[in-house]
């Protein structure tokens, strides 16, 4: 199918998942309104199940837009493998946070329709935000996206910590917000346009060097997209946020909101704004070193194992950050395949601390994770693998993913980065390990108590992911050219200048790289 935007039916197949997932949000509140009985109860069943069924049906729309074509001048939308790449980790991530959600959902009284819906439209906003080739759509997908997560860090109205953690993130992110939209404004002063393949044409024109307006527009637009992806010195709400929200969201926070705020990133800086490589480069290179450096040593004091986690979580912003700085397609390329290793890793480890946790998350000490390893030998054996990919260890997916951004580091002649890189991942090793040392070396005392056993879902999700980041480290060769494919095909494209007539509508631009 060809697509040339030249009517609204062309953008409706173009957002064929978006759309399904939207329809599958008003569907999910349609029948939570129809259910009777206990809010944790057998009756909403049907609300979880829809749910998780129009993810997989957005899944298989996601994949029916490989065999779709679009000039590549023409519309808002990006059509591209990167995108396709992207829903699909979104989508991945938004499917096994359910999955892992339903057991602490069930625990907590939270288990309602209005969950999935706002997770739903969260997840619409992160592809819309992550495909998006216009500034305008940048800021609408990004404020639905975040909305979406506001409510979903308070969704747990009796928890004082959560409603808490919205408030503080509401204030945070509209701050940001704001910086976003004022630097929009100011590359649309600059270029006189919000469209990214016009501003990129109008950048290559020779109006990046010594212009001001330009530099501060982008300066402002890493700024917002900094706060969002959780950037060193942009990080302040970070840990509070993840601690105080529900831990499902926390997991699902820190996996689906990076993948699409570095998506977005990505497609801006590297792409549109290739152009303009000598504004942005410096600023995310200290960007980058920053948040490598500062989150890992703090993490090392941490008591509590979901703030550790928050840091952690940071720290993993400045190594994806090095993708970025790299600008090429082995960057790009990097970039994506650590961030879908990445989510499965994160939504993993937050799901198995949100079961230790027990009602009312009230058990999140080191000290609670004593014996665990014994005590509980599924969680602790899921939870060590986890905690062993985010640090680097092979055969891990982890150790894959820093490999690869360590390659295209060097290949684009960042070695001070990739060095950084490394001493970093050595310094997290103390806060990770700590945490297995006391699963498997240390005793509980007598009256600890024991975490619940989990349910099947759970157990049956967790392994999956657990398999998923072995197999990835074991035989990463098909994930690696997967996401070969998908950088690639976002590379930068020859554009037509704006005194020259773009391709007709309905002619497919050939690109020649």
């Amino acid at each position: 199918m060809i697509l040339d935007f030249s009517s609204p039916i062309d953008y409706l197949w173009a957002l064929l998942p978006e759309v399904v997932l939207a329809v599958t949000g008003l569907l999910v509140l349609t029948l939570d309104v129809f259910q009777r009985g206990d809010r944790s109860g057998p009756s909403r069943a049907w609300v979880r199940w829809t749910a998780v069924a129009g993810v997989l049906i957005a899944l298989l729309a996601n994949g029916y837009l490989l065999g779709i074509e679009a000039p590549l001048r023409s519309g808002m939308i990006a059509m591209d493998g990167f995108r396709v790449g992207t829903n699909f980790v979104i989508l991945g991530a938004t499917l096994l946070s359910f999955l892992l959600a339903f057991d602490y959902l069930r625990r907590e009284g939270l288990d309602v329709g209005e969950f999935y819906f706002l997770v739903l439209m969260a997840s619409v906003g992160m592809m819309l935000l992550a495909g998006s080739r216009d500034l305008i759509v940048v800021f609408v997908s990004l404020e639905l996206m975040s909305m979406s997560v506001y409510v979903l860090t308070g969704f747990n109205r009796r928890d004082p910590r959560s409603s808490e953690a919205a408030l503080k993130y509401f204030l945070m992110g509209a701050f940001a917000s704001g910086f976003l939209l004022y630097g929009i404004a100011l590359l649309f002063g600059a270029t006189g346009s919000t469209n990214l393949a016009l501003v990129t044409s109008e950048v290559a024109r020779g109006t990046a060097d010594g212009n001001l307006l330009l530099f501060a527009g982008v300066a402002l637009l890493v700024v917002g997209f900094a706060f969002k992806v959780s950037v060193v010195p942009f990080h302040m709400w970070t840990p509070d946020v993840y601690e105080g929200a529900p831990t499902p969201v926390t997991g699902y926070m820190a996996a689906g909101v990076k993948v699409a705020g570095f998506a977005a990133l990505l497609r801006i800086v590297t792409v549109e704004l290739a152009p303009a490589a000598s504004v942005w480069t410096a600023i995310l290179w200290w960007l980058a070193v920053l948040t490598m450096i500062v989150p890992n040593f703090i993490a090392l004091a941490q008591d509590n194992v979901k703030r550790m986690l928050a840091y952690s979580s940071i720290s993993h912003a400045g190594y994806l950050l090095v993708g970025v700085v790299a600008g090429s397609s082995m960057g790009r390329s990097a970039v994506l395949l650590y961030l879908a290793i990445y989510a499965v890793m994160t939504l993993g480890a937050f799901a198995v601390v949100g079961a230790v946790a027990g009602e009312g998350d009230s058990r999140g000490s080191l000290a609670d994770y004593r014996g665990l390893g014994w005590r509980r030998p599924l969680l602790g054996a899921l939870l060590a693998v986890f905690l062993l990919s985010l640090a680097g260890f092979p055969p891990t997916g982890g150790f894959i993913g820093k490999l690869y951004l360590l390659l295209a580091a060097v290949d684009s002649g960042h070695v001070t980065l990739a060095v950084i890189l490394v001493l970093t991942s050595f310094v997290s090793y103390y806060y990770y390990l700590r945490v297995i040392w006391k699963m498997y070396f240390e005793d509980a005392p007598e009256d600890a108590p024991l975490p619940a056993v989990p349910g099947a879902t759970f157990r049956f999700a967790a392994v999956v992911a657990a398999v998923a980041i072995l197999v990835a480290g074991l035989f990463p060769g098909r994930a690696i050219r997967t996401a070969e494919y998908a950088g690639e095909d976002m590379s930068p494209r020859q554009v037509t200048p704006l005194s020259q007539p773009a391709a007709p509508a309905g002619v497919i631009e050939t690109n020649t790289d």
